[in-house]
């Protein structure tokens, strides 16, 4: 398994905006040095929850010149609210930035008030996210393409910067509890990015099934996302995480609530109630369920050990390690012990030295 790191930023606490990017290209740095293998923003608007990063690709741009191996990650890129000629330039820009790192996450997007905001109707996003993907994928992969699509249409278009990686960066298709989505990236051939809510054990098993049916070689990719806060005493692990997830719950909430209130969708099925069981999260019943990995090294790995059985194998672990208003200093100690003492019983990678947690740094450390 790999490891990486992931980044979501929720707003309303009193980080500012420039604080929030510096600490977290920092910690994505550090996690290189010792042993992660990817780093991954999303993109959302608007709003508190994910609002700060509404274009990924110009955060893994200055990623791209604080890291030198790991893998750039859009966790994901919106198709429905991105015009295709744009996007497969700036991926293509990106690519070249980074020589040659950047894996790109596709996502439907789901959130009401994006759609609403956008003036676009949720009941398009299945087929503007099928459109935008095949369209990206020919002007990457192709010179002088066209396509006729029902939304966007090009002829003769050659999208430049041509991509570094030939023919195109790694493509994956997140997906959370739609079969026909975890079906659809494995019949294509892409990598999948899933959530641990749910049962997702058989579409993960749908997804890896499809891949094998089709042909393709190996048995597919699945990155998982997790919160992550390790400390060496549990108890205290829980009570430094609790606040800052809680947080990061409400902002979601406040966003995905409006699945439970009223809004519906012929592409959205059964959102109404995965809002409203997301109502009822807590730090308890996510570390329970294995979505937050939230306790001492020792207790993190039996969560690990535990998942593989019940949700059945991941090849990378995407953490986000600075979730809600957890502060810098927190948020690098937690990550410098799960390095230390959880990443080397799961990765065949060799992580390089632990820093000390008095070690200089460019950030200012305060809490």
């Amino acid at each position: 398994m790999e490891f990486g790191i992931q980044f979501f930023p929720v707003g309303g606490s009193d980080r500012s905006a420039a604080d929030y990017f510096e600490e977290s290209l920092a910690l994505a740095a550090e996690a290189e040095q010792l042993g992660f293998t990817h780093g991954r923003i999303v993109e959302h608007y608007f709003n508190r929850y994910g609002g700060f990063t509404p274009n990924p690709l110009i955060f893994l741009a200055a990623l791209a010149q604080r890291t030198k191996t790991m893998r750039l990650v859009t966790g994901a890129v919106l198709p429905v609210f991105n015009h295709p000629l744009k996007l497969a330039g700036e991926i293509g820009m990106v690519d070249a930035i980074s020589n040659g790192r950047l894996d790109v996450g596709f996502a439907r997007a789901f959130l009401p008030h994006e759609f609403r905001r956008f003036k676009i109707s949720p009941d398009e996003s299945q087929a503007r996210f099928r459109e935008g993907l095949e369209q990206i994928d020919l002007l990457l992969r192709s010179e002088h393409a066209s396509h006729n699509g029902q939304f966007h249409s090009f002829e003769n278009v050659t999208s430049l910067p041509r991509p570094t990686q030939r023919p195109r960066p790694k493509f994956y298709v997140a997906a959370t509890q739609t079969a026909e989505t975890f079906e659809f990236a494995g019949r294509q051939g892409y990598s999948l990015m899933a959530i641990p809510i749910g049962p997702i054990k058989p579409l993960l098993e749908t997804y890896r099934q499809a891949w094998r049916a089709a042909g393709h070689p190996g048995d597919g990719d699945v990155m998982v996302a997790f919160h992550m806060f390790c400390h060496e005493d549990p108890a205290k692990a829980r009570d430094i995480a609790r606040g800052p997830f809680d947080l990061y719950f409400e902002a979601l909430n406040e966003c995905a609530g409006e699945w439970a209130t009223g809004t519906v969708s012929k592409d959205y099925r059964d959102y109404d109630k995965q809002a409203k069981s997301l109502v009822t999260a807590t730090l308890e019943t996510q570390i329970e369920s294995g979505g937050a990995w939230v306790g001492s090294p020792e207790g993190i790995i039996q969560t690990i050990q535990r998942l593989q059985d019940t949700i059945g194998k991941f090849e990378h672990a995407s953490l986000q390690v600075n979730f809600g208003n957890l502060d810098y200093v927190s948020a690098r100690q937690s990550l410098q012990m799960f390095c230390t003492h959880v990443l080397p019983r799961f990765s065949q990678a060799t992580a390089a030295r632990p820093v000390s947690f008095g070690e200089s740094h460019s950030v200012q450390e305060v809490s």
